[in-house]
């Protein structure tokens, strides 16, 4: 018995209980919590009820927050390996058909990590197992970050009518990649894929945007705002500043991705190839409130909120990294980012403008991205003549740094074609 009917069973909801109870993760978080969140299927329904350093179910749909859909979307959810885009609630309220998600998202977004554990939990109860949960129901590496081979500095570029510093930091020797990190993080995503034996023959070049990882910040805390403009200013003055000896591949994901595809449009001639991964011409729905609300902690919910965009598959380690990375982003740094990947960025009307004969484009997008889905990114792509679009099962919206070793095996053909 699996899925939700799993639930049903007699004394399946005292045991799924007594899991919760006991499992270390929960008991790190407990403390402060206070909420209710009912799960409804049809008539079938339980309510999820946190208090300070507990965790109890309750029958019946008693409370503020409901998550509602069919038993066999249910079915998919609490699969130890979920199908894409049923992996994560936040998923789910965005891409499953016949999720709803209503009443209090305060709540919601105040426990969005004890959610997300109880709901690899029932995961793990429904396929049977009956000791305790291991940490990250993630494939492990048993492997730590690679330690890079990076030669750092810092360079002064010209951007929005300023001098501005950028940390930019290189790995390896061969031909060089450009690469940019995605909103809200920095350039330590490229510290596992740099090590990649695939890319043997390649140097990877990142560097952080103002006020991300070591590049100083430009505004007041708070006060980032990333625009198209700048953002192309920053990315041209980054290549001109660094000396590259030869044209390198722009390579980016997400926001990174979508900028990609205005270089592509500007500035092809700097670039011998542009890799725009997680991108596509315009992508709505991912704004949110709550990085800058004074009752959320921030530094725990701008990592929820991106860690349901990485593939159940990508391993523990990297993943956790991820969420780390997250957790440290300067104060409305990824909201002031997400300001120009949703909402900003709009490329609709023009992608016919983009000349691949300048300069050679391809879109790689994961198969259990909810934001940019491969769909939204095949639709980009067909717009483009000459453009190039492949789906990257096993993977989602952080393809480099989520599953370095699965997404070069995805870029490096890439690469060989030059």
């Amino acid at each position: 018995m699996s899925g939700w009917n799993w639930l049903q069973a007699e004394g399946a909801m005292a045991r799924f209980e007594a899991l919760c109870e006991g499992d270390a993760v929960l008991a790190r978080h407990l403390p402060g919590a206070g909420a209710r969140f009912a799960f409804v299927q049809g008539t079938q329904a339980f309510t999820l009820v946190f208090t300070d350093g507990a965790l109890r179910l309750e029958a019946g749909a008693d409370a503020p927050t409901t998550f509602t859909a069919e038993a066999a979307t249910w079915d998919k959810a609490l699969a130890l390996l979920p199908e894409r885009h049923h992996h994560n609630l936040f998923a789910m309220r965005m891409r499953a058909p016949g999720f709803a998600a209503t009443g209090d998202e305060l709540a919601w977004a105040q426990h969005a990590h004890l959610l997300r554990r109880v709901m690899d939990l029932a995961r793990w109860a429904a396929a049977g197992h009956a000791g305790p949960a291991p940490e990250s129901l993630r494939p492990r590496l048993g492997s730590p970050t690679p330690c890079p081979t990076a030669r750092g500095r810092y360079v002064t570029v010209r951007a929005g009518g300023r001098d501005v510093v950028l940390y930019g930091e290189q790995h390896g020797e061969g031909r060089p990649i450009m690469a940019m990190h995605t909103a809200g993080s920095d350039s330590r995503q490229f510290h596992r894929l740099a090590a990649e034996p695939a890319l043997a023959g390649w140097a990877i070049t990142a560097f952080d945007l103002p006020g991300h990882g070591r590049s100083p910040a430009i505004t007041a805390p708070g006060g980032w705002a990333l625009n198209t403009d700048l953002y192309c200013e920053l990315i041209l003055g980054f290549r001109q500043a660094w000396g590259f000896a030869e044209k390198p591949v722009l390579l980016g994901a997400s926001m990174s991705g979508e900028i990609c595809l205005e270089i592509a449009l500007r500035a092809p001639e700097h670039f011998a190839h542009i890799v725009a991964c997680e991108a596509c011409e315009h992508i709505p729905g991912r704004r949110t409130p709550w990085p800058l609300h004074p009752k959320v902690n921030g530094m725990m919910f701008t990592p929820e909120w991106v860690d349901g965009l990485m593939a159940p598959q990508s391993p523990a380690e990297c993943a956790a990294e991820v969420w780390w990375h997250y957790s440290q982003g300067g104060f409305g740094t990824f909201p002031g980012d997400i300001l120009f990947y949703s909402g900003g960025w709009d490329a609709r009307g023009r992608l016919s403008g983009i000349d691949t004969t300048r300069c050679p484009l391809t879109l790689l997008t994961g198969e259990y991205d909810y934001s940019c889905t491969a769909e939204a990114s095949a639709a980009t792509a067909a717009q483009i003549k000459g453009a190039r679009f492949e789906r990257m099962d096993g993977i989602g919206h952080f393809p480099f740094a989520e599953n370095p070793a699965l997404f070069a095996r995805f870029l490096a053909p890439v690469l060989a074609e030059g």
